[in-house]
Parts: structure tokens; C-alpha cells; sequence
């Protein structure tokens, strides 16, 4: 006696992610490209001003083992009003360090949705899609979309320039904004 095969559906394939708030609105991130959350307290003492930076969203810079990381403002990257942040996201894999105000949960996205056509300029490398989340769509942001490669070029430069400027004994260490 023969027995149907039965076919099983292949399982979702699931992703821990962080939510997070900027401004008021919630974001996720893959928790796999967070390598540390840090109060912005807990760092302020090791941050370096770059006053020569071109690019609002970056104030600040980092140093961590033999890599500069560049402190990027999440709010003024997706064009929100600015409010203190609270939390630093060290992104594995990248040069940036992700000023946020604060985690809601870890959860689990079991579904990544591709993002609208709507989306044309350079949000497009920002997120790595949509995903729907308890009845509300969440943006899924892509760590490396932060910082552009010409974005990294005007930062390098900057950081050279604070980094060969004499520094006064007082300009030790940066108000994280």
C-alpha cells in the first residue's frame, strides 16, 4: 500500500530585529548587524568633535581598536526634528555608529517586503525593505546605507583635519548631538 507523499511548506525564514525610535517614528534593524548599544553618556568622554564635517547628519566621531567610526544623526538622516538621542548602535560592518532614542523590543520578521516603487532617491539604499509588525509597517533600514562611500570620503578628510589641528587641553572629549 502506497501512502501520498505529503508536501510540507518550506518555513519562513525568520530574523531577529531591533526596533527602535527616531523622532517618533519605529525602525528595525537586523540585530545581527548590531555589534553594541551604548548610552550616549557612556561615550561622550571618548568622542571627537569635527568641526571641518560637510555633512550635518555627522558631528562626531569615535575610535574603536584601529578603526574611526563616524556617529551619524538618525533623525537628521531621515530628514526628522532632531530630539536628544539616548542610545548608540555600534553597526558591525560598517564605519557607523547609529545615534537612536531608544529601543522598543526584539522581535522576530518573518516576512521582508521589497520596497515601493515610490521610494526613488536615496532612501532606496537606506532601508532593505518593509516589514508588517503588530497591524503597523515598519521600514527595515540597511546598516550600510547610512554613510555613502563619497560620504565616508568628506568624513576622512574631515577627520584629518581635526585629527593634524593643535587641540587645547579643554577640547578633550564631545557633547553628543
Amino acid at each position: 500500500m502506497n501512502f501520498p507523499t505529503t508536501v510540507k511548506s518550506p518555513q519562513p525564514r525568520t530574523e531577529q530585529i531591533i526596533l527602535f525610535r527616531v523622532s517618533g517614528q519605529t525602525f528595525a534593524i537586523s540585530s545581527a548587524s548590531v555589534q553594541e548599544v551604548r548610552s550616549v553618556d557612556n561615550i561622550a568622554g571618548m568622542a571627537r568633535d569635527l568641526p571641518q564635517s560637510h555633512l550635518r547628519k555627522v558631528r562626531h566621531s569615535i575610535r574603536r581598536g584601529d578603526h574611526t567610526l563616524y556617529i551619524v544623526n538618525a533623525a537628521i538622516h531621515f530628514g526628522l526634528q532632531p530630539h536628544p538621542a539616548s542610545l548608540v548602535f555600534f553597526l558591525r560592518r560598517t564605519r557607523t555608529a547609529l545615534l537612536i532614542d531608544g529601543i522598543d523590543k526584539m522581535t522576530t520578521m518573518t516576512r521582508l517586503r521589497a520596497l515601493s516603487l515610490a521610494f526613488q532617491g536615496e532612501e532606496r539604499n537606506w532601508y532593505r525593505g518593509l516589514t508588517a509588525l503588530d497591524q503597523a509597517v515598519v521600514p527595515v533600514v540597511h546598516p550600510e546605507g547610512f554613510l555613502s562611500l563619497e560620504e565616508l570620503t568628506l568624513l576622512e578628510s574631515a577627520q584629518l583635519a581635526a585629527d593634524t589641528a593643535k587641540f587645547s587641553p579643554e577640547d578633550s572629549g564631545a557633547a553628543i548631538q
